[in-house]
């Protein structure tokens, strides 16, 4: 499995916009499924932006506070999720393999969030240790990035920690605290460049000093349908926008994969002779 966390910077870089577009082209074999968790103590977008209100606030984020205070979070957590599968054909039943925690709708609300933070880090990040496995995460963090109880507890536990930017001047100089604090606390940080402004990705990566990871191309006629619930252009899903993401989601599957290869520990002898190597 693979826990990604998403983080933004003042600006509105499109965090959840790129969380959407990546659940949705997420790279899934059978039998596994994809969570997409809205954790931005400033209040989640997609209730209200790309399901329009439809389903109100019966769902999410705020409801699992109380069950955490019962130690009944684990079984809260799965009555929370929204189905966001797509299918070709209305009439094919959902494989429910692309979930969503909505965030909470009122910045206020967050201030009761203090007990939930770290067991659903425990949820997220051992969700493959459960009679439920086979998920892989996204957590959205938004524009907070690294400050705040929410963004530290998950960004540290995550497997990799991405930063969406646009190459934009106002934009990079917004992310760099960001990227420093969150770096810091993690040593795990790329980014995911949104393709607005004048600087490639090779000055982006030496102003900020971490890796570019991927870049998503500037669209925001395909991006209000994620991000707004616009109505969908013709051949939405094969847009430059969505080819992108579903490449984006298959370097961070890799990202993940390779940072937690390299945690792992190693046995140096022959058959697991238990000899434990400090190879680097």
């Amino acid at each position: 499995m693979s826990v990604i966390a998403l983080a933004g910077c003042s600006g509105a870089p499109g965090v959840t916009t790129s969380a959407l577009a990546l659940l949705l082209t997420w790279p899934l074999e059978p039998g596994r499924k994809m969570i997409l968790a809205e954790c931005d103590p400033d209040g989640g977008a997609v209730l209200h932006g790309l399901l329009q209100g439809t389903l109100g606030d019966r769902y999410g984020l705020r409801n699992l506070s109380v069950a955490a205070r019962k130690g009944e979070l684990q079984e809260a957590f799965w009555r929370q999720l929204i189905d966001l599968s797509t299918e070709e054909g209305s009439k094919k039943e959902s494989p429910r393999d692309r979930l969503l925690l909505p965030g909470v709708t009122d910045p206020a609300q967050a201030a009761g969030l203090g007990p939930v933070w770290e067991p659903l880090a425990d949820m997220l990040t051992g969700i493959d240790a459960l009679p439920v496995h086979g998920h892989d995460v996204l957590i959205d963090l938004g524009r907070s990035g690294a400050f705040g109880p929410s963004s530290v507890v998950l960004a540290q536990r995550a497997d990799a920690v991405i930063v969406v930017v646009r190459n934009t001047l106002r934009c990079l100089q917004a992310a760099q605290a960001r990227v420093e604090a969150l770096e810091e606390r993690t040593g795990n940080v790329g980014l995911i460049v949104i393709d607005e402004g004048p600087y490639p990705a090779g000055e982006v990566q030496r102003v900020l000093r971490v890796p570019v990871v991927a870049t998503l191309p500037y669209a925001p006629k395909e991006a209000r349908v994620l991000s707004d619930g616009a109505e969908q252009p013709r051949h939405f899903t094969k847009s430059a926008l969505m080819k992108a993401a579903r490449t984006t989601s298959a370097l961070l599957v890799q990202r993940a994969a390779a940072r937690k290869a390299r945690l792992a520990p190693r046995n140096a002898g022959p058959a697991g002779d238990g000899r434990v190597s400090h190879a680097r």
